[in-house]
This record gives C-alpha cells, structure tokens and sequence, in this order.
C-alpha cells in the first residue's frame, strides 16, 4: 500500500511539474510567433528571494497572501449560492451514504456467518 501511494503522489507530482513546464514552453512560443520582447507577458511562474522574503507572481500578476485573504472575505461576504456547488455536495453526500451502507450489509453478512460457523 504504501509503495502504491508512493507511486502515486510521485506520478501526480510529475503531472504537475510537466503542466508547470507546459506553461513555460507555451510562454516561449508566444513570444517566439510575435517576434519580439513585450513586458505584458512574463514567465506563467515566477519566484523571487528580494528582500529577505519570497515573492510569486502568476501570469504576470503578483500574488501575496493579502491578496488570497482579500478574496477568502469577499467570498464571505457575498455569501451566495452556487447552483453546482450544491449539486456536487449533494452527490457526494449521496454517494458517501451509498457506500456506508454497503458496507454496514457486507459487514452484517460477514459477522452473520461468523456468528453461524458457515464458510462464505
């Protein structure tokens, strides 16, 4: 088990950085077909040690965490609704019950014949 979740998170790791390089070569193609330096388009991800401290910046936009934290409380201040939000907890809701009752049944079976001395 733990070879396999190795193996996975190895893989996704992979996954990422590749899509990371992807972005990087999409980059340089871009600025390859329009034939010259343009300083609206950056690297997709940037990462600076200036001062003492590290600076990120997404597509050209820098990103701190002042910035995520603005968002996370205009989120909640909008407080709305979304329609496939609400949809996808219920699915998963659904299906979350589903599988813990067929467990329940498959465990009452298992413990039924144990209790009876039949081999399943």
């Amino acid at each position: 088990m733990k070879m396999f979740t190795l193996k996975a998170l190895g893989i996704a790791f992979l996954m990422f950085a590749c899509v990371l390089f992807g972005m990087q070569q999409a980059n340089g193609g871009i600025l390859k077909m329009k034939g010259y330096e343009d300083e609206n388009f950056s690297s997709a991800l940037a990462i600076n040690n200036e001062q003492g401290g590290l600076e990120a910046s997404i597509l050209g936009s820098d990103v701190t965490s002042h910035d995520l934290q603005k968002k996370k409380e205009q989120m909640e201040e909008m407080k709305t609704f979304n329609l496939l939000s609400g949809i996808g907890k219920g699915v998963a809701d659904g299906v979350s019950s589903l599988a813990q009752k067929g467990v329940d049944l498959v465990s009452g079976v298992i413990n039924k014949d144990k209790d009876t001395g039949n081999q399943p």
